[in-house]
């Protein structure tokens, strides 16, 4: 009997010397590591004045989630007043470990170009300044370019791209009076490559892409930081909401989408990009990022599995 004590307790020891001492190590670092990363996240935003449109679901919500966590002010703006009022509700519930602004509602129609300046001006009136722009609101496209009317196209361009340039440029001349701020454009994979049955979006996201860069570089001298994050699938009503060729909603989940990244995720990810100042950011599944390789490295390829593709959806 006491020999097999000896054995349990050498094998014990055994275990703790060369698994239990790393581990334990390993784990207070990934803690300390934790503690520094989300000190460095409040610092980087705790009291900002952060606009999310299209902040009444999927990464919208998400991201006014996770700016509240961190101590910013967010103005949460959508065409759906009661859902952007679900989600303030909601974060006024969570506990915070420090004090925190409450959340602004703002009813914002991103295609009605019009109303454009006047919304920026409410918020300055309300808020007094605007620290970051997160050009979120859009709409997706599930349809061919022979059955897709020029209207479809006409919207999508109008909210996808327009309104979040109209967006920008009545939010930049305060920006640049300040010397600060900083412009997030949510484009996606399909702004880096096209899809069949996806032309008005991609094209929406295309331009957004090429404005931002242009962007990005005429705003260096003013100090102000422009960013474009491109996601793949994400797990959201995208495509539930997007426009048929004909303008009405496609209504159905798609099976990529349905097991894409959790908008929380998403989210977490596009924080860091904000608090580290980042230019770009591709949050994407490996068949998206392989597609854009090949878009860019070998195009032939690429344009013939998307022919085959195309022929298959036919």
């Amino acid at each position: 009997m006491s020999v097999i004590k000896i054995i349990n307790a050498n094998s014990l020891n055994w275990y703790l010397k060369y698994f239990g001492l790393p581990l334990a190590i390993g784990v207070t670092m990934f803690r300390l590591c934790l503690q520094k990363t989300n000190r460095k996240r409040r610092d980087a935003l705790q009291g900002k004045i952060v606009v999310i449109t299209g902040a009444s679901s999927g990464i919208g919500e998400a991201l006014a989630h996770v700016f509240y966590e961190y101590g910013c002010k967010v103005v949460l703006a959508s065409r759906r007043r009661t859902e952007l009022e679900r989600v303030k509700e909601e974060l006024l519930s969570k506990k915070q470990l420090s004090p925190t602004e409450e959340p602004v509602v703002c009813e914002l129609d991103l295609s009605n170009l019009g109303q454009l300046e006047s919304f920026v001006q409410k918020i300055y009136d309300t808020c007094g300044k605007i620290d970051i722009l997160i050009n979120n609101g859009g709409v997706s496209h599930r349809g061919s370019i022979l059955h897709t009317t020029m209207e479809v196209d006409t919207k999508i361009m109008n909210t996808n791209y327009f309104g979040s340039v109209g967006l920008t440029k009545a939010v930049l001349p305060r920006m640049v009076e300040k010397k600060s701020g900083h412009v997030v454009f949510i484009s996606s994979v399909q702004g880096l490559i096209a899809l069949p049955d996806r032309s008005a979006y991609a094209a929406s996201k295309h331009a957004m892409q090429a404005f931002a860069d242009s962007l990005r570089s005429e705003m260096f001298q003013h100090n102000i930081n422009v960013s474009v994050v491109s996601p793949g699938y994400v797990k959201t009503a995208v495509s539930l909401n997007a426009l048929t060729g004909s303008g009405d909603s496609h209504g159905v989940m798609d099976k990529n989408t349905a097991a894409g990244f959790t908008s929380e995720y998403v989210a977490m990810k596009i924080l860091d990009m904000v608090v580290n100042k980042n230019n770009e950011l591709v949050i994407s599944q490996f068949l998206p990022n392989l597609a854009i390789f090949l878009r860019h490295s070998m195009p032939s390829l690429y344009f013939w599995i998307m022919a085959r593709r195309a022929n298959k959806t036919n």
